[in-house]
């Protein structure tokens, strides 16, 4: 009895090793004739769909792919599109291109018709589901309606609904609309809207004859399915909520994406997103200018609970991006990872790996430089971020290969890394790198220095979520993972194959099976949840094999034939099956389950709480905390308030065994917010004197710096304070002159500091030089890519310094590495500016011809050479042998280059960075023996001053005014003043164009002997063609005459020489029209302190004495509040106004007085808080900070209404009023302005943009004097004495296509002019242009015709076929682009196509200092202002700025 048990359990034991050894997985073979469009798996189940879009059939498996059937209830062709429920597996729909289509509600069992109005509109997902189970009939269809028939057809997207998934007639919802979504169409999106709720963007009128515009697009809302309910969103900014372009909802948020169509936008992408259906925020991006979002030029990339990610083109000639990650509600972003890699498709290398929180893989062009520069080939890296794309890491590669053999690098040199291929080039569907399986990730890559291409890699395998990888396959393979983890399947991906490897261990070991067909595999897919152990496998069948079976076959895996036992509890870990057991999960269709504990609260689990901001590591309130009324009754008492913080919304951190910082504080009821009509202040100390200071243009954020070299900084305009680094010695500070966010603190050692968040965190940077301290700008900025800095320091200067020199280098990475490009140079500069649009890598230097020796030394000996080197500056030319310095002003390029034969100089101007002509003045008034100083251009034309009188005598000199290209000097004022640092007195007017003041010398013949000037002013009204005096008001402040009354009587005012800051302007760009001045009413200009205080509201053209004495003045509010201070003594108190000068009030801040010497608030003079800077008389070498807070005066909210400008609280005005010209530049132009007795708070509102009324016919103001010709007494203009017109030109005249070229005259037309017909005096006799007119007019008419006629009417068609062009947004769970789909990952996007490229730099604003090694300026800084005296070593003062 023994024997025989003993001999069954030997049989039993060899057959259960032979069954387990030969065990194999099963296989059968479908053929298809096409590859499938849609290849899916109902979810939770067995049934599978393959979609023939050639042929226009579908077919269903029911059994995982193993056998297939025709859908017969569809007739053969006409199925167009195949679109699964996303919250029902049980249903699809098949869609025709016609008006009858198909569900299923089985599984597609069965299929049932349903007949719509219109046929399925021309996008990509034409159907909008509900996320609730209980209404998962709740659909919306978006159709294709025409009216008309042919060339004049006319169609528009149409959008239905129904509530019983097509079961009964479906109701049409809105018309004129391009996308229609349900608000509750995401589990993410999670919010207490109402159920019903619809987003539409749609068009304001249907059925237009002409289609529509993008300004007519807009997003609706209802709750009633648009029956009676029809809401506008007004996104938070009103009734400029238009140029909608795509609504999508992403994660948990809702985005608006809306194109900026106010006057003067450069047609940027904005968008706009909620977390809760009701409060709308704008998406605020770091920096303007490489995060510009332009339309098909941006994507929304797959994104997280936590936070929103965007991909951002930044660079203009390549398809290279920069990551960006917002916080937890969607609204500020930061700068995640530069230098991504994107197709022109709009896909980004960016993947997160499934399941486990805050862990992505990217992939980055390492010379991004050579890409944009050379057009070189791209050169990819992968980097990953376990901390959701704060920080990124790169892939450290196995030690080994497959074959157990060591790699040819070292794992642990930065240049030995793993690198995988991405979504940008995908060679399977569904997500690229990981599934379901927990900590599973697959890809394709290479090891070394960057991605090698796909046929040269291998296959690597991570079991731990990416920290560590193992080549698993030579070669490329598709991979695929089953059973939650417990199968792992591979394909070779590079050459026809019968057969696939698998592995039942993460890898270890793998097996082979041939499925006896050879093929090239095209996908490789199981069930979306990856917890089969069935595969299906499509591959192309060579055509020696086909057999006539077809060319495509769908080979079904079963590898539950493998007769591996059920896994038990002991085969598990915490969060997956353990490696070496050989077990099958079996749980098909349960998703695991992630286990989830509270850790204990961090710092990182807290963000600012409300009315709070960020300031380094701490959150400090913004202002005042509002509390309940009846709280602080007593102001003596405390109350309980916010400790600036509150856990992160979604965040589930244990604060009990953590930190907990949202815990309410117990607060003094001062700090509360004052009621209504009450001003508060708050004092602060500085230890040391203020020597620097300036916003960030757009924030509430200041620096200042200080004469002991510390920086302090207030996040909230100047209500809290705090130091900076304190270990550090700053030099200076330099704003970023094209990007709000950014900042630089200059140390005197190598490095710097630098902040793009607006100084919310500040990281150090090393730098390849100390600061020069040659006076020179330290740092210069890019204008469109705002990663590009130039960094201008020294070197050889220690001890004696026998070869100190200056040395620039440049960055394309912020400072994280530095390329030399040259030494022994002046200044090195981006030849690109705002308006100058020149090879934007382009660079400029000032270099010294010899190159050695002590550069402070220099002098004419030595030439200062002008190159030009393109590539960023690696291909060099010479463009001036000698040159003084160069400055850039809009669009001109302006050298002044020395003459050493003639010791002269000559202005070359150049508007493309390479073609230069020579400025022609009076022979006069050249400026070879002259300093001159460029004054500005922004009105198409240069100001020039040259100075005319020089020491023993005053200095002064002439206004000279260019023609368009900047190359004709004409007399536009003489004996304008100066002072000796060649600084003018010419301000112009803030946003009103061709409106300037000067002072000039009105005793020019008794001032050379007097040594003393007397000054008055003057105002131009036509840029400059004609100057005349101010007008004086009729009586002071207090109701008296003025002394002076005769005609020699007029207003004059201080200038732009005397002030103590620069950036205190006469006008505001917040209120157009409005000045401010200092000044007297007399025949000259007096004493500062003999003067008083004026205003105008009208541009110059009238003026009101406001207070007697000279006062330091400044805007808030756009003009809603006015704030002076005295300035010729201590004062304790400020005088406020909130009728523009109307009536004033007191109000005392100070028991101490003290010396005010600046008023400051935010740039754009849009905050009702100021800082009155100073000291007190006792303690002159240190500083007090002042901040001012009229916040509460008024809490009412100034009324706009664009429509209708005669209601509400804003009035229409025109510099053109009660005047005797109506047109200013040709034009008369309308600007909204807040009235001046409304008593209310205009706030950051959009205020409605200028409007051109009309354009009038051409006066005598249109025109000034030619070349060569001044005005005389009657103010005519003559030609000069012995001199001759210039050269008419006809070539130049003629070049844009002109029928007819002029003979000059005494006048030409100013450029700036936008006059129509009229008057035309510039014009003398017309002759014929040259060529063109050879022929009639009949022959170049039909030749115009013929072509123009035929492209018209093709576009007119399309136009009228499609209606307005849908744009190039691609939406969420689009498959446009790639032909098949697993229903997630890389088609989760907001994506915009880029077409076409286009960067255009913001405009600065903020004062950036010259001077590391100079007190004396510090506080000065002029937009506008370039300064060339005649000796060679003097330098172009180069001031970057001013608000």
């Amino acid at each position: 009895m023994a024997l025989h048990h003993r001999a069954f359990l030997f049989l039993w034991t060899i057959a259960w090793l032979l069954v387990t050894v030969f065990a194999q997985p099963e296989s059968s073979i479908s053929y298809f004739e096409n590859l499938p469009a849609r290849l899916f798996f109902f979810d939770d189940s067995t049934t599978a769909i393959y979609h023939d879009v050639v042929k226009g059939n579908v077919h269903v498996s029911e059994d995982e792919g193993k056998n297939w059937k025709l859908v017969e209830e569809v007739p053969e062709g006409k199925a167009a599109m195949v679109i699964e429920h996303p919250f029902d597996s049980r249903v699809a729909f098949i869609l025709s291109k016609g008006k009858t289509h198909y569900r299923t509600i089985d599984r597609g069992k069965t299929w049932q018709a349903f007949d719509m109005p219109v046929p399925p509109a021309t996008v990509v997902r034409p159907l909008s589901f509900h996320s609730d189970a209980s209404k998962w009939g709740y659909i919306l269809y978006q159709g294709l309606a025409c009216t008309g028939s042919g060339w004049g057809a006319l169609c528009y997207d149409e959008t239905y609904y129904t509530k019983d998934a097509f079961g009964g007639d479906s109701k049409l919802l809105l018309s004129d609309t391009s996308r229609c979504q349900f608000a509750h169409s995401s589990k993410d999106f999670k919010h207490e809207a109402h159920s019903d709720l619809i987003y539409c963007v749609a068009f304001d009128k249907s059925g237009s004859s002409t289609g529509h515009t993008l300004a007519s697009s807009r997003l609706f809302s209802s709750t009633d399915f648009f029956e009676s309910e029809i809401r506008v969103e007004d996104l938070g900014i009103g009734k400029n909520a238009r140029g909608v372009v795509a609504f999508a909802i992403v994660s948990k948020f809702a985005v608006v994406a809306m194109k900026d169509l106010s006057e003067g936008s450069n047609g940027d992408m904005l968008l706009y997103v909620t977390v809760d259906t009701k409060n709308w925020a704008k998406a605020r991006f770091p920096h303007s200018s490489s995060a510009r979002l332009r339309e098909n030029a941006y994507t929304i990339v797959e994104s997280t609970t936590h936070s929103l990610a965007v991909d951002v083109l930044s660079h203009d000639q390549s398809a290279i991006g920069t990551l960006f990650v917002s916080n937890s509600n969607g609204t500020f972003f930061v700068e995640s990872l530069p230098d991504t890699n994107r197709n022109d498709m709009g896909y980004v290398d960016f993947e997160n790996i499934y399941g486990v929180e805050g862990v992505g893989l990217a992939n980055v062009v390492a010379n991004a430089k050579d890409v944009e520069a050379r057009r070189a080939t791209k050169q990819l890296q992968t980097r990953i971020t376990f901390d959701d794309g704060r920080t990124w890491s790169r892939l450290k590669p196995p030690a080994v290969d497959n074959e157990g053999d060591k790699i040819h690098c070292r794992p642990d040199d930065e240049d030995c890394s793993l690198h995988l291929h991405s979504v940008t080039l995908p060679h399977n569907f569904g997500r690229v790198f990981s599934s379901p399986a927990p900590g599973l990730v697959m890809g394709v890559g290479s090891i070394g220095d960057y991605l090698q291409p796909y046929e040269e890699c291998d296959t690597f395998l991570s079991t731990d979520g990416g920290i560590h990888w193992q080549m698993v396959r030579s070669d490329a393979h598709k991979y695929e993972f089953g059973d939650q983890g417990s199968i792992l399947v591979t394909v070779n991906d590079e050459e026809v194959t019968q057969s696939v490897s698998y592995s039942t261990d993460f890898g270890k070991t793998w097996k082979s099976y041939d499925f006896g067909t050879p093929m090239r595999a095209r996908i490789l897919t199981t069930v979306s949840d990856s917890t089969s152990q069935k595969f299906l496998l499509v591959g192309q069948i060579p055509k020696r094999a086909q057999k006539n079976k077809g060319r495509f076959a769908v080979v079904f895996l079963d590898f539950k034939t493998l007769d591996r036992r059920q896994c038990g509890d002991s085969d598990f870990e915490t969060w997956r099956r353990k490696p070496d057991a050989n077990c099958y999960v079996g749980e098909k269709f349960q998703d695991p389950v992630p286990s989830e504990e509270p850790c204990p609260c961090t710092d990182e689990d807290y963000e600012c709480d409300y009315n709070y901001i960020r300031d380094g590591n701490t959150c400090v309130p913004a202002g005042p905390e509002p509390i309940p009324p009846n709280v602080c009754v007593d102001p003596d008492k405390t109350y309980f308030g916010s400790s600036g913080y509150r856990k992160i919304p979604g965040n589930t951190c244990d604060s009990d065994s953590g930190i907990e910082k949202d815990k309410k504080v117990e607060k003094p009821c001062s700090d509360a917010q004052p009621a209504e009509g009450q001003i508060i202040h708050q004092t602060f100390d500085f230890p040391s004197a203020i020597v620097q200071y300036a916003y960030f243009r757009s924030s509430t954020v200041i620096l200042v710096r200080l004469a002991d070299n510390s920086i302090w900084q207030s996040p909230n305009e100047g209500y809290t304070w705090n130091r900076l680094k304190p270990d550090e010695t700053f030099v200076a500070f330099y704003h970023h002159t094209f990007s709000d966010d950014r900042a630089y603190l200059i140390t005197n050692k190598n490095k710097f500091y630098y902040t793009t968040d607006t100084g919310k965190t500040w990281f150090s940077m090393d730098t390849p030089t100390v600061p020069n301290t040659f006076g020179l700008p330290v740092l210069h900025f890019h204008p469109t890519v705002s990663e590009y800095l130039i960094w201008t320091g020294q070197a050889g200067c220690e001890g004696f310094g026998e070869s100190c020199h200056v040395e620039s280098h440049y960055s394309l990475k912020h400072g994280r590495d530095w390329t030399l490009i040259d030494k022994y140079v002046r200044n090195c500069a981006w030849a690109r500016d705002s308006e100058l649009l020149v090879d934007p890598n382009q660079i400029l230097c000032e270099s010294y011809k010899n190159k050695e020796g002590n550069q402070r030394f220099f002098g004419l000996e030595n030439p200062l050479e002008l190159i030009a080197g393109t590539q960023f500056y690696g291909t060099k030319t010479k463009l001036f042998d000698h040159v003084v310095g160069f400055a850039k002003f809009s669009e001109y390029l302006i050298v002044a280059e020395y003459q050493a034969a003639r010791q002269s100089l000559d202005i070359q101007v150049s508007l493309d960075g390479r073609n230069f002509a020579p400025g022609e003045f009076p022979p006069t008034m050249r400026p070879e023996q002259h300093a001159y100083t460029i004054l500005e251009s922004s009105t198409k034309s240069v100001f020039l001053h040259v100075t005319t009188s020089e020491p023993p005598a005053p200095y002064w000199g002439n206004i000279l005014k260019s023609n368009s290209n900047g190359t004709y000097f004409g007399l536009s004022m003489d004996n304008v003043n100066r002072n000796d640092a060649g600084y003018v007195d010419f301000e112009k007017v803030v946003n009103l164009d061709g409106i300037a003041l000067i002072n000039v010398v009105g005793n020019p013949q008794e001032a050379p002997l007097t040594r003393r000037k007397l000054l008055q002013t003057r105002i131009t009204h036509n840029d400059g063609g004609s100057w005349k005096p101010l007008p004086p008001p009729p009586q002071d402040s207090q109701g008296n005459k003025y002394a002076c009354d005769t005609t020699k009587c007029a207003l004059h005012i201080h200038g732009y020489t005397e002030r103590y800051d620069a950036r205190a302007t006469y006008s505001t760009p917040s209120v157009p029209g409005l000045l401010m001045a200092v000044g007297n009413v007399g025949e000259y200009l007096e004493a500062y302190d003999q003067s008083d205080t004026f205003l105008s509201r009208d541009a110059g053209f009238t003026w009101e004495e406001v207070h007697k004495d000279a006062h330091l003045w400044e805007f808030g509010d756009s003009g809603s509040i006015l704030v002076m201070a005295n300035d010729e003594g201590p004062t304790d108190h400020v005088m406020f106004s909130t009728d523009e000068g109307l009536n004033w009030r007191e109000y005392k801040f100070t028991d101490e007085p003290m010396r005010v010497k600046a008023i400051v608030t935010v740039p754009s003079d849009t905050s009702r808080r100021f800082i009155l800077m100073g000291y007190y008389p006792r303690a002159k070498n240190a500083a007090v900070a002042v901040h001012v807070d009229f916040s509460a005066l008024t809490r009412r909210q100034c009324v706009l209404d664009a429509d209708n400008p005669n209601h509400g609280d804003f009035e229409l005005w025109s510099p053109s009023e009660q005047r005797v010209e109506q047109c200013l530049f040709g034009k008369q132009t309308l600007y909204h302005r807040r009235k001046r007795d409304a008593n209310c708070v205009v706030g950051d509102q959009k205020k409605a943009e200028a409007k051109i009324e009309k354009h009038c016919a051409c006066t005598e103001s249109d025109f000034e004097c030619e070349f060569n010709h001044v005005r005389n007494d009657d103010g005519r203009c003559v030609l000069l004495p012995g001199l001759k017109p210039r050269d008419p030109d006809p070539i130049a005249q003629c070049r844009n296509g002109e029928e007819y070229w002029y003979e000059l005259t005494e006048y030409r037309k100013i450029p700036n002019s936008a006059c129509e017909g009229g008057e035309r005096p510039d014009r003398g006799k017309a002759h014929p242009c040259p060529g063109i007119r050879g022929h009639g007019a009949f022959f170049w008419l039909m030749m115009l015709f013929i072509p123009i006629t035929f492209a018209a009417l093709v576009g007119y068609w399309y136009y009228r076929r499609n209606g307005y062009g849908r744009g190039a947004i691609r939406l969420p769970g689009g498959d446009n682009g790639l032909r098949y789909s697993g229903g997630s990952g890389v088609m989760d996007t907001l994506a915009s196509v880029p077409w076409y490229l286009l960067g255009i730099a913001g405009i600065a604003y903020e004062w950036v200092v010259d001077k590391v090694d100079s007190l004396a300026m510090r506080f000065r800084g002029r937009g506008g202002y370039r300064n060339l005296p005649v000796d060679e070593d003097a330098q172009i003062l180069r001031f970057e700025d001013e608000e």
